[in-house]
């Protein structure tokens, strides 16, 4: 699955320059990230960086967009290869 930020986001600017796909970005009142450049930091990290520096705990598995870590992979190659 992609990630989603909740509303408990509080614009701490810290998960935005985290991102090693650029998926993350201010959106009207909160930061939002792009699914289809979302790849949870598979082929990057061991876990998603968004999450480890979040100080509110606010980003969540994204319901929405259901994917496996293989389709995570592929996603990670398709953006980077």
């Amino acid at each position: 699955m992609s990630l989603l930020i909740t509303d408990e986001c509080i614009n701490c600017d810290v998960c935005e320059p985290e991102c090693p796909n650029g998926a993350i970005s201010q959106g009207a009142e909160i930061y939002e990230i792009a699914p289809n450049l979302c790849t949870e930091c598979v082929g990057h990290y061991d876990t998603p960086q968004c999450v480890e520096v979040c100080p509110v705990d606010c980003i969540i598995l994204d319901p929405e967009n259901p994917e496996t870590k293989d389709e995570l992979m592929e996603k990670y190659h398709l953006i980077n290869d």
